[in-house]
């Protein structure tokens, strides 16, 4: 009796779900443009398929260029990953964009963080800032602000300079032997020293010569990154358990070395606090914890998954940009011409370091030399135009009606997908760049006003909204160029990055010329001299790509050499 009302209820469940997948594949986001999608798998056939053609380990953002240009360039695109994740809205338009950064009567604080953020909770912890919404991503945000103001980060110019003091150091060591290095995990190591130092006032020594040599908290940290690589990236974690409980294990460790930094730093913090006094450490943790009397067991762990998430972001961000910076220097002789004349005249003809450090700590002017460093500042904004570590992903829940105009006129409900806003797209769009929008032309950004430590960029409740005054100092619309993305839940540590990133070029830039080696070496003409484009660049026998780790990075580590300048 049992078996045949099973047999005849087989039919009826295979019809259902049949019946249930093909609205979901087919009919629920039919209006979106997309590629012809597969009744089983959705885009993954597709994306799979792109990936065969593509470089090896490309990024994905450049898979999704990919597919929106054959769609002939939409603002916005389905990407369907069911059944492993959620359907995906891919946003290549600036203005699209906008509406889900910046605040709306359905979400006063920006669109919510997409969920998919849960891989990375090993690396950042579960009430990261990152992750947080409404109230609780405000207090947050509220708290740490201080810390990263442009104010604050310039009285710790010094500690950004010794850092940078070890880094030349070991170019120079490179630059005597003529090894081969690589040289993103040599400004990632730099940037970490700097970003432990500012957050917590700690030296890891990331920097030393040797691994072995290195702290033990790095190499825990190391391990972690580790199990974050390209591969698998995007599966769920129940496909590899094994790999989940490797950076289970790994962020529990980190933890116990955080909340033994973050205890030390209360108990030496309590006595001034106690006598009314103000602490005199200024790192960023020690001014998050200048209010607290007492360490409870809830503020511990939302102080220390702020720190692991600053750590994080706070070295791989600029740690990129420079690798990108100095290789982009390296093949464009105009502009690395032009970037040296600016510090020239900014801090006179001796590239000496020492000089260059006098000049930035001089109380009179220090600050104003790095304002008017605007010809570097151009081009760092062109590398992070061209290379952005990351872009955004959000979702409205299923039910919300969050719904989003094109620039045609049409409207979108995004409800229930994740809301990728696709910097690597966004930033290359030809209609707004024009047509050398692929090329680094840093040149575009002079006498533009947006986006470095401009005003408000870390206000908790800023909008990123453009007065008609300021609109008229803007070359192009402010949301098409969004690397700390924009809204209230823009990147907190944005000024920190690009202040760091003026001062390591003002420190490096006149004193070493960068040879790359592998991917992306110059093409020689039969004399041994580089040829230059018909943009003035010099030609290359191939090309150096991004491939992602976490966050997208040179393909190759940034292979090069380095000498001195005579």
């Amino acid at each position: 009796m049992i078996a045949n009302i099973l047999l005849l209820a087989l039919p009826l469940a295979l019809a259902y779900f049949f019946s249930a997948l093909w609205h979901r594949r087919f009919k629920q986001f039919a209006d979106f443009p997309q590629l012809p999608p597969s009744l089983l798998w959705g885009h993954l056939k597709a994306l799979h398929e792109f990936t065969l053609k593509a470089l090896p380990g490309l990024h994905h953002d450049h898979l999704l260029a990919e597919m929106a240009k054959e769609l002939g360039h939409p603002p916005l695109m389905l990407v369907d990953l069911r059944p492993v994740t959620y359907p995906m809205v891919v946003v290549t338009s600036h203005e699209v964009a906008e509406q889900i950064s910046r605040v709306s009567k359905l979400f006063p604080w920006s669109t919510p963080k997409s969920p998919t953020m849960g891989a990375l909770v090993s690396l950042i912890g579960p009430q990261s800032i990152l992750v947080k919404h409404n109230e609780d991503w405000k207090q947050l945000r509220k708290r740490f602000n201080p810390g990263f103001s442009p104010q604050h980060l310039m009285t710790l110019l010094p500690c950004i300079l010794d850092k940078t003091a070890i880094f030349l150091e070991r170019l120079d060591h490179y630059a005597r032997s003529g090894q081969e290095f690589r040289l993103l995990k040599l400004t990632i190591e730099l940037t970490f020293d700097i970003i432990g130092a500012i957050t917590m006032n700690v030296d890891f020594d990331a920097q030393h010569s040797e691994s072995s040599g290195q702290g033990e908290f790095i190499r825990l940290y190391d391990q972690l990154l580790q199990n974050y690589g390209d591969k698998d990236r995007r599966l769920p974690w129940w496909m590899y358990p094994g790999r989940e409980w490797r950076r289970y294990r790994l962020g529990k460790q980190i933890d116990q070395r955080l909340d033994a930094m973050i205890r030390q730093k209360h108990a030496e913090q309590l006595p001034q606090q106690q006598s009314g006094k103000t602490a005199r450490s200024r790192d960023i943790l020690s001014l998050s914890l200048q209010d607290s009397q007492e360490l409870t067991k809830g503020l511990l762990s939302e102080t220390r998954d702020q720190i692991k998430t600053f750590l994080f972001a706070g070295h791989d961000t600029t740690g990129i940009l420079l690798a990108w910076l100095f290789y982009e220097l390296s093949r464009s002789p105009r502009v690395l011409q032009a970037v040296r004349d600016e510090l020239d005249d900014l801090f006179g003809p001796d590239p000496d370091p020492a000089v260059v450090r006098q000049k930035l700590l001089d109380p009179s002017g220090g600050e104003e030399l790095i304002h008017r460093m605007t010809y570097t500042t151009a081009v760092i904004k062109e590398v992070l135009r061209l290379y952005p570590p990351a872009g955004t992903a959000r979702m409205a829940a299923p039910g919300t009606g969050f719904t989003v105009r094109t620039p045609d006129g049409r409207s979108y409900c995004l409800d229930g997908a994740i809301l990728y806003n696709c910097a690597t797209i966004i930033q290359r769009d030809r209609a707004v760049f024009g047509d050398n929008a692929a090329d680094f032309v840093p040149e575009r950004w002079l006498g533009d006003k947006s986006g470095i430590m401009s005003a408000g960029a870390n206000n908790d409740d800023s909008n990123n909204t453009t007065t008609q005054g300021e609109a008229a100092n803007r070359k192009y619309p402010p949301g098409a160029w969004r690397p700390f993305e924009r809204g209230p839940r823009n990147c907190i540590g944005q000024d920190l990055a690009t202040i760091e990133a003026r001062v390591i070029v003002a420190a490096v830039a006149r004193r070493f010329h960068f040879v790359k080696v592998g991917l992306g070496e110059l093409d020689l003409d039969e004399k041994g001299r580089p040829v230059l484009d018909d943009k003035g660049q010099y030609k290359t026998k191939s090309e150096v790509y991004n491939i992602a780790q976490v966050t997208a990075k040179p393909c190759d580590g940034m292979r090069m050499k380095v000498r001195r300048r005579p």
